[in-house]
């Protein structure tokens, strides 16, 4: 589930998969700056505070009454950092900075070889910083400006006198975040955010620092990047962790690509997929294997059962219709013009009886053919045109695999019944004999002539099948559809074994005495 960003929390300590601690007591309102504590204080007690504990006083806000900057009182405190200044330079530095994971570890001077020491074994490291630059960050800015207003209004104090503090930084104990610390830090001096934020990976390592430490143009580079470049699964699990520490503004981009615009939205993709591979005109049959394996490795059986359902209806509505218009055609106009009418029918009906056996073939793979089986036994109207349509030869010359594409739809359809995939009421399965049975009878009558070897082997798989369903029916129902069976005979009776099984289970059936 995408975390809402409605009630945003404030930014919290880094973590390289987590963020370890939340701020969750700041406010952005002038109203809860009187209840703090001056910074002075908080300062005079930093051996035993953290920037995690004193972070939690700041909200990333221009407006936060406690940002405001004095500059008068120290040299190093003016707005533009002198050019020579440099990260962790000791002679120039007025900040003393520890990065620390175990606070009982001996310190390590970073002043003389900053590159030289693998920084993200280091227990504890110091380095040396520019109280101007922190400044940039807005947590460093808050704690710095209320410290040097203090020494203000108490010249004479001791601690005017010192020019350098202690500032300890406590890390989360996450592999590599001394390192990311200290790369924020310096992105304060060198700006030079394109160079460093050059992968989502790094961006993600970046942005908790950003955040913990207020400083907004670190955020907001990170942010940008992540809008704009693609993430693995791995990092967008971190990106939505890290949602609601950014603002509702911030986040707006990085939701619109994770959150689904309507609850149907995956539905609507699917049934575009299925459209676009029912009609494509070139590899059609790369993007129908494509498209059937997405559906097979769907999560929702039944939003597939849906999207299937429903491209289901709307190409048997397009067969229908056309068929209908074919058998019953209007003949007031030209007479070339209605034979050409009646041929763009019967390619309509052929395109889409395709589509509907691809899409047969779908539903019975998933198991999701219920309601494609019900339609199909309820087609009394349908298959009388097809009878009357099959009965006139015009159709031979225009669509010649017509009717072998409407039984292998009801072949299928069929099988999955008497195998009992598809458990299918009693009146489904009557229905679907009796309205399909006659125009395998017509099909085979006119095929006899000219019958494929393919078309032979599927008109002798419906029959058989048709039997195996008729001896699922009560006796009275299979007497009736059995004396339309007769058709299936052939002139070597013993090539009809099937016709004569059905036979002698009715007959055994009708001559077995009542138990009881």
């Amino acid at each position: 589930m995408i975390p809402s960003t409605s009630k945003k929390r404030p930014r919290v300590p880094y973590n390289r998969h987590s963020i370890v601690s939340s701020t969750t007591s700041l406010r952005s309102t002038a109203s809860r700056s009187a209840g703090l504590s001056s910074t002075a204080a908080l300062i005079d007690s930093f051996p035993d505070k953290t920037i995690s504990e004193s972070s939690k006083k700041l909200r990333r806000t221009s407006s936060h009454p406690l940002l405001s900057t004095n500059t008068s009182s120290h040299p190093l405190l003016s707005p533009t950092p002198s050019p020579t200044t440099s990260f962790n330079d000791l002679n120039t530095a007025d900040v003393i900075l520890r990065l620390f994971l175990d606070p009982t570890a001996p310190i390590i001077n970073l002043s003389d070889s900053l590159d030289s020491i693998d920084n993200n074994n280091q227990p504890n490291v110091q380095i040396y910083l520019h109280s101007p630059i922190l400044r940039r960050a807005k947590y460093f800015s808050a704690l710095l400006s209320d410290r040097w207003q203090h020494s203000k209004e108490n010249p004479d104090s001791a601690e005017n006198k010192i020019d350098q503090y202690l500032i300890p930084l406590k890390l989360g104990v996450a592999h590599g975040s001394i390192e990311v610390h200290l790369s924020v830090l310096k992105l304060l001096y060198t700006n030079d955010f394109t160079n460093v934020i050059n992968s989502a990976a790094v961006a993600l390592d970046i942005l908790p620092v950003a955040l913990k430490l207020l400083f907004d143009e670190c955020a907001d580079y990170c942010v940008k990047y992540l809008e704009a470049v693609p993430w693995n699964e791995e990092e967008e699990k971190r990106v939505i962790s890290l949602i609601p520490y950014l603002r509702e503004e911030e986040s707006e981009e990085l939701l619109v690509r994770i959150s689904p615009p309507k609850y149907d939205s995956c539905e609507e993709m699917l049934h575009g997929l299925i459209l676009a591979a029912i009609h494509s005109s070139s590899n059609m049959a790369f993007v129908k294997a494509f498209v059937a394996k997405l559906l097979r490795d769907f999560s929702s059986r039944e939003s597939a059962r849906r999207v299937l359902d429903k491209a289901f209806e709307t190409c048997l509505k397009i067969v229908k219709e056309s068929l209908e218009e074919y058998s019953s055609p209007d003949f007031r106009g030209d007479h070339n013009e209605t034979e050409a009418i009646q041929r763009l029918n019967l390619h309509t009906a052929m395109t889409n009886g395709r589509h509907l056996l691809w899409l047969v073939e779908r539903m019975i793979e998933l198991g999701v053919a219920d309601s494609a089986v019900k339609e199909w036994s309820e087609q009394e109207s349908f298959t009388a045109d097809l009878q009357r349509a099959f009965r006139d030869d015009a159709w031979r010359n225009i669509v010649p695999g017509f009717p072998a594409v409407l039984l292998r739809c009801t072949c299928k359809l069929a099988n999955a019944v008497a195998s009992g995939t598809i458990l299918a009421a009693r009146q489904v399965r009557m229905k679907l004999v009796k309205d399909w049975l006659p125009v395998l009878i017509v099909c085979k009558d006119c095929a006899l002539s000219s019958m494929l070897p393919s078309h032979k082997s599927l008109y002798l798989e419906l029959e058989d099948t048709f039997l195996r369903i008729i001896s699922t029916l009560p006796m009275s129902d299979a007497q009736m559809l059995l004396q339309q069976c007769l058709s299936f005979s052939t002139r070597n009776v013993e090539d009809c074994p099937h016709l004569f099984t059905a036979f002698n289970t009715w007959f055994r059936r009708a001559t077995n005495q009542p138990q009881g």
